[in-house]
């Protein structure tokens, strides 16, 4: 008599850390229970996914659903759908919100807020301030906590720490991964004369490479004195890659799928300030460093640093145009576009979305397909042709960058600990998502 499951993935090529092979996945209460041949199997529910690739779920490690107080933009639902619209199964969301995510009482309502209408898993970031260095090792611990994030350049929001002494005491305090958005404050309060009214272009101008690798010394050099680890965020420059591949002992990397994907001036000329961002899209010559980063191994993981504006928003004349772009719908389109181009490998896209997350974070249960483990699977069609286009984004602001692109490679199926909650671009389930475990003391 054959085994029963609750769900069988059958005739998928799975790919993992291992490489990638043909391989029927069986699902038991949420979790992997086998791999193989299960042809003698029966399941409650069976998905054909012959000619499909199973990957492990897609954790996007840096999002903005600006819930509480900023919901005219995006709030945990309308977010967390467009992530598994796109095939990403869990999420850290940042701390910029209204209020700040700041406290043990403010992650709390969070946590509240998405258990069980969020579509994804989900981990929140908690903001690191001058306020509450003291409670750091606490928050750091709190059930939903994905550590600690620390702004040392302004950008959406009101989080701040620009100077050495503070960002010191904030890195000797944590114990777990802390995460940095590095640009130098000083340098971009001494440069807001070089923003051109009505010219995005010019954003990258003000906010230039020099600024971001200054704040990157910064931070790296503090990390190493104190002997912690930090997370470089959305690296955009070639001289913050080569910098940080020498510097990997307790420095993590970020790159986006914009700055692989958009470069300067035309992205600014065809987009204007829909394609402004902190930090802002570079020239090809930065491109071209991020790529050779990733191609190197200096880059950890890929994040989407979706962060959505409305039109209205946006459409305000550069500079008082708001920085940020959606971003967690086209994270996997777009680089299984790249993956189709020849420019990394799936093997490698696997690496910077589920294992290197979970390496990075000591994420439990999650990041690979293996049996004991969290049933987490994006389903992707690396053959079907798309167009993205606003009126699929599910995202409250309704837009992206990417409106009209074509790509090659396109999620059909996003499974969330064994339950189908996306299948070829409808939501096909309740919303079930719960607080990322992570292991203790990571």
């Amino acid at each position: 008599m054959g085994a029963s499951f609750d769900v069988i993935v059958k005739g998928a090529t799975v790919v993992n850390q291992d490489g990638s092979g043909v391989r029927d996945i069986g699902i038991r209460n949420g979790r992997i229970a086998a791999l193989g041949s299960l042809g003698g199997a029966k399941a409650a529910e069976v998905i054909d996914a012959k000619g499909l690739h199973v990957l492990p779920g897609v954790i996007d490690t840096q999002v903005h659903f600006r819930e509480p107080g900023l919901e005219h933009k995006e709030d945990l639902e309308t977010g967390s759908r467009a992530a598994v619209m796109g095939g990403v199964t869990a999420v850290f969301e940042m701390p910029n919100t209204k209020p700040l995510t700041t406290s043990q009482a403010t992650l709390a309502d969070k946590v509240r807020r998405a258990r069980g209408r969020m579509f994804c898993d989900f981990a929140f970031y908690v903001g690191g301030t001058r306020e509450n260095i003291e409670d750091i090792p606490a928050l750091e611990r709190l059930e939903g906590s994905a550590g600690i994030k620390v702004f040392i350049g302004s950008s959406t929001g009101d989080l701040l720490v620009d100077d050495d002494p503070s960002l010191e005491r904030i890195i000797a305090k944590t114990s777990r991964r802390a995460a940095f958005h590095a640009e130098d404050e000083t340098r971009l309060k001494a440069r807001m004369g070089l923003r051109r009214p009505g010219d995005a272009s010019s954003h990258p101008v003000w906010r230039d490479e020099e600024a971001a690798l200054l704040a990157t010394r910064r931070l790296v050099g503090l990390a190493e004195r104190k002997r912690r680890r930090v997370h470089v965020l959305h690296v955009s420059s070639a001289e913050e890659m080569a910098f940080l591949a020498a510097h990997k002992d307790w420095a993590s990397v970020e790159a986006t799928p914009h700055h692989l994907t958009l470069v300067a001036p035309e992205c600014y000329e065809r987009l204007g300030t829909y394609a402004q961002m902190n930090p802002p899209v570079r020239g090809e010559r930065h491109r071209q460093a991020i790529w050779a980063a990733l191609a190197d191994g200096v880059v950890d993981v890929l994040g989407s640093d979706h962060a959505p504006h409305t039109r209205e928003e946006k459409d305000h004349p550069y500079p008082e145009s708001h920085s940020g772009m959606t971003g967690v719908q086209t994270l996997v389109p777009i680089m299984l576009d790249h993956v189709n181009a020849g420019r990394l490998t799936l093997e490698r896209l696997v690496d910077l979305t589920s294992h290197g997350p979970q390496r990075l974070f000591g994420i439990r249960g999650k990041g690979r397909i293996a049996v004991g483990g969290d049933a987490d699977l994006t389903i992707v069609d690396m053959k079907r042709r798309e167009t993205i286009s606003n009126r699929w984004i599910q995202s409250r602001c309704g837009w992206t960058p990417y409106d009209g692109v074509k790509v090659q490679g396109w999620p059909v199926g996003t499974v969330v600990r064994g339950r189908r909650v996306m299948w070829d671009g409808e939501i096909a389930g309740a919303a079930g998502g719960a607080p990322v475990g992570f292991h203790e003391g990571w």
